[in-house]
């Protein structure tokens, strides 16, 4: 019959189950400390083994799995060892935690019940409670049951988030429903003073926004560091989610601990409907956060075109004149020449300098932004902004001078093409002659790119001592080069 058929093949699958176990307990112990030895009793290895066992049945062709039930019967015949049910691995699971994790809640019914209350809600090392453990797998039944008898909804893991916010993770709509009728709270605030809220509209989960709308969940709430569910959203795009929370009073001007608006966040994800649902809302584009920085230089520098588009006609000159950079350098800087051809002719000045608050934060003290195309290596914008009209010796370190360390002959032709000047003197190492030999003493094709534009030979040849003598160890000016100019 059926059953002496199983017997075999079961005994083989908890022996190897106990094998198993036996190995990864060695194995982890060899990197604990070695004045603690985790040894299971024989019992809990036992009940471990029932839990986790597939039963198996044969086939003409083989041994296959029949269903993936632990035995039951097996673990009914040890629950008279209680003590067994009392001890952890080196993990800090306890057989509830090992039956929580199976598909098969009559097997975490007999293990609940031979299990003390106090082991109820013992957490394992990484702070999960049998219900957590559920929860992280999704077994909606095994979740039914533990809150049913009693389990806490409200038990942080090590992470600091609670089964609510562990279930919209894993976007388990019932299983949040099971949790929020069991007493879950709301507006719990889990890692850095988030709640189920902030989570769920961070991952544009409608449903769940909803559902914990309908809950009484706070619409905007404050993170520790000041964001909101909206802005959340804002940053990933969820438009739909964003109106939700619009429509429940979520203030459409809050801004984070770094000054940065629900519009700025808008800006860095991009998406053009949720810039024109908030500035439908009253959204302001001239806020900047605490750098300067306003939502066109954001949306500029991330390459987002239409929203680009949506920011350029609400974006005060003044507030742009204020924040010391153009959103022509971000667009520059981000190498987005599609978003630098819209701003130049939108009217943008590729003339605009850095404010000097601003250039301090870069060690060579650029100001242009076809300094930031040169430095890219990008030849695209770096010609957008000379035609027009971006002045190429404005820099302290001249924009030739980066073309010429990099080699990039195209935009060194570029850049000579456009009046850059091939006898600018750098103001580390100075020579006697114009610096721009130093990089073309090896490479005759820049060499003689150089001198076509009128590069000043004569200066090489100019002794500033004249014909006296003078010592072979005075040679300033003349030394071998080492280029220290950034």
């Amino acid at each position: 019959d059926d059953n002496s058929d199983d017997e075999i093949p079961t005994q083989q699958a908890i022996q190897e189950s106990l094998q198993d176990m036996h190995k990864n307990e060695t194995s982890a112990n060899a990197t604990e400390d070695e004045s603690f030895q985790f040894v299971a009793s024989k019992e809990r290895g036992m009940i471990i083994a029932a839990i986790r066992t597939v039963k198996y049945k044969y086939t003409a062709l083989s041994l296959c799995p029949r269903n993936h039930f632990g035995q039951e019967e097996v673990l009914k015949k040890l629950v008279n060892h209680s003590s067994a049910f009392e001890e952890a691995d080196q993990q800090g699971w306890l057989p509830v935690h090992e039956a929580a994790s199976q598909l098969n809640m009559n097997i975490l019914e007999i293990t609940f019940k031979a299990s003390r209350a106090a082991t109820w809600e013992q957490t394992t090392l990484k702070g999960e409670t049998p219900l957590l453990v559920a929860v992280r797998n999704c077994f909606v039944e095994n979740v039914r049951f533990l809150l049913f008898n009693g389990c806490n909804p409200n038990v942080k893991n090590e992470e600091g988030d609670s089964p609510l916010v562990v279930a919209i993770k894993y976007n388990s709509y019932e299983i949040a429903t099971l949790l929020i009728n069991s007493g879950a709270k709301v507006n719990l605030q889990c890692v850095h003073k988030r709640t189920a809220l902030h989570e769920a509209a961070r991952l544009g989960r409608k449903d769940l926004v909803k559902l914990l709308l309908r809950s009484g969940a706070d619409p905007d709430p404050r993170s520790g560091y000041g964001l909101t569910p909206l802005a959340l959203a804002a940053q990933a795009g969820h438009t739909e989610i964003m109106e939700l929370l619009l429509q429940k009073g979520a203030d459409v001007l809050s801004q984070a601990m770094d000054c940065s608006s629900v519009l700025f966040e808008a800006a860095g994800g991009g998406n053009p409907d949720s810039l024109s649902l908030l500035l439908e809302y009253g959204a302001d584009a001239n806020v900047p956060k605490h750098s300067g920085h306003l939502p066109i230089h954001r949306a500029a520098y991330r390459g987002h075109f239409l929203a680009l588009k949506n920011l350029v006609p609400v974006t005060n000159f003044d507030a742009i004149k204020e924040s010391g950079i153009s959103p022509i350098h971000s667009a520059a800087a981000g190498a987005h020449p599609q978003c630098l051809e819209f701003l130049l002719k939108s009217g943008f000045d590729a003339n605009f300098m850095l404010d000097q608050r601003i250039r301090k934060g870069y060690d060579d003290r650029r100001k242009s932004a076809l300094y930031f195309a040169v430095s890219n290596g990008d030849i695209c914008s770096a010609q957008l902004l000379l035609n027009a009209g971006a002045l190429p010796n404005q820099d302290p370190i001249n924009c030739l001078q980066i073309a010429l360390r990099m080699g990039n002959y195209e935009l060194m032709n570029l850049l000579l093409r456009h009046g850059a000047n091939v006898n600018y003197f750098c103001r580390v190492n100075t020579t006697h002659f114009p610096s721009a030999l130093q990089y073309a003493l090896k490479d005759e094709v820049m060499l003689r790119m150089l001198m076509n534009y009128g590069y000043d030979v004569h200066r090489c040849f100019d002794c500033p001592r004249g014909n006296t003598s003078h010592s072979q160890y005075v040679t300033d000016g003349w030394t071998s080069t080492v280029i220290k100019d950034t």
